[in-house]
């Protein structure tokens, strides 16, 4: 075996480093175009997306980093059929050549549609579409901006509708690209500007009709949002009857072709004239009728009986007036007696309930029940007066002291305790006293001698 050339020995990555230069030095690999299939898809939390793209026949692993997906009009998925664009290099680290996007766009009208409901589901979220955002049109509008292709059918649409049925008003024409890549901002540009000078009091955004990608301008976000942040409103007219676009959504009223967005941004000065004409017609109509009926009213006033005999009419109101006066003189000359007989009954109160004469009143009954009083007493004591003399003289009849002046005596015990009323209230040898009536004897018994009283 040959000895080894030390000078020609690689390490691995000087080996995938050379690799990458060559690749990246090569014209064909650093701008490269790959249509496949995208699987093990990742949206990682830095932004960059980590996916592969396949066919029926190979595969190759691709990156976006997140300053290019993030332009991107649709999300990626698993299974979605794309076209990128980007070149080819080799990670040096695991020694794999892979695909760097920088732009992706769906493969095919299937993708164009996935794209388009991605979008739409996104902005009807956000509330780009709500029914209670959507402004109602001017009815009588004085200047309508158009935002179109300035060589295409819709402008002509456009154009000879509105000067057809209101050609008073007065029509901006704002020309832009519709199709194409430069078509959404241009529209968007056009629709600021139109806000910017607030010249029309209703805008007409839209084209003819075409296919899905020639109407895509009007699908992009940015329209959309255009739409939702103009103050002035949008009438959206895309494509044809059967075209829907994001822009319809978002726009505050949706017309189906440019034609019918004419008709509905400006009324019919025919038909205004129609119901002009209509209301003169029932105006001089009711006029007629109200002429007619102040006519019959005032035939009828005329034959009246106050008009034909005023003077009879006048009479009768003169009789009622005396009967009315009458009635009042009467009412008011009770009302008078009613009030001084009131008035004769409240001073009588004022009469009873003065001082001076509620004092006199006091001192009258005071004296008149001064004499009662005084009168009651004497005759009370004259009454007791009597009745004691009545007693008196009972008393002293019955008194023991008159007893004794008749020659009679009370004997006592030695105490002068109790009375001796008989002889076994004493024994012989017991000390007594007797009273008599100028004074009292002190005695001894001596001696005791029991009578009879029986009567025996």
């Amino acid at each position: 075996m040959k000895p080894v050339d030390q000078q020609r020995v690689l390490s691995v990555k000087d080996l995938n480093r050379y690799i990458r230069m060559k690749m990246e030095g090569d014209s064909r690999l650093a701008d490269v175009w790959i249509r496949g299939e995208i699987s093990n898809f990742t949206h990682h939390s830095s932004g960059h997306m980590y996916f592969t793209l396949k066919d029926e026949g190979s595969r190759i692993r691709a990156i976006m980093f997140a300053a290019h997906n993030q332009k991107l009009p649709f999300i990626p998925k698993e299974g979605s059929r794309v076209i990128a664009r980007g070149n080819v290099s080799v990670y040096e680290r695991d020694g794999q050549y892979q695909f760097y996007a920088s732009h992706m766009q769906p493969d095919g009208i299937g993708s164009l549609y996935l794209a388009y409901e991605q979008l739409k589901k996104k902005l009807e979220q956000e509330g780009l579409f709500a029914a209670e955002r959507k402004r109602p049109l001017p009815v009588y509008p004085r200047t309508v901006g158009v935002i179109t292709s300035p060589t295409g059918a819709a402008v002509r649409d456009i154009m000879i509708t509105i000067r057809r049925r209101y050609p008073q008003v007065k029509v901006v024409l704002y020309p832009v690209l519709v199709q194409g890549k430069s078509a959404a901002p241009s529209i968007v540009k056009a629709i600021r500007n139109m806000n910017r000078m607030a010249e029309a009091d209703v805008l007409i955004v839209g084209r003819g009709g075409g296919s899905l990608e020639e109407l895509w301008a009007f699908n992009e976000e940015v329209v959309a949002r255009a739409i939702y942040e103009s103050a002035i409103p949008v009438i959206s007219a895309v494509g044809h009857e059967t075209d829907f676009t994001i822009s319809d959504f978002a726009a505050d009223l949706r017309a189906a072709t440019p034609t019918a967005a004419a008709e509905l941004a400006v009324p019919n000065a025919a038909e205004i004239k129609s119901r002009l004409r209509q209301r003169e017609r029932q105006l001089q109509q009711g006029l007629q009728q109200r002429l007619t009926r102040s006519r019959e009213r005032l035939a009828a006033l005329q034959r009246s009986p106050v008009l034909v005999h005023p003077r009879r009419y006048m009479l009768q109101h003169a009789e009622r007036l005396d009967m009315l006066k009458l009635r009042l003189q009467g009412t008011l000359q009770a009302k008078a007696r009613l009030s001084r007989e009131r008035l004769g009954s409240l001073k009588q109160g004022l009469i009873r309930f003065n001082p001076k004469v509620q004092a006199e009143l006091a001192r009258r009954r005071r004296d008149t029940a001064h004499r009662q009083l005084t009168s009651a007493m004497q005759t009370i004591m004259r009454s007791k007066l009597l009745h004691l003399q009545s007693e008196m003289r009972h008393l002293d009849a019955l008194s023991p002291l008159k007893i004794m002046s008749r020659g009679y005596s009370l004997v006592y015990d030695e105490q002068e305790r109790k009375l001796v009323k008989s002889l076994n209230d004493v024994q012989l040898g017991d000390l007594v006293h007797v009273k008599v009536s100028d004074g009292s004897l002190q005695c001894q018994v001596w001696g005791m001698k029991e009578e009879n009283n029986r009567g025996e």
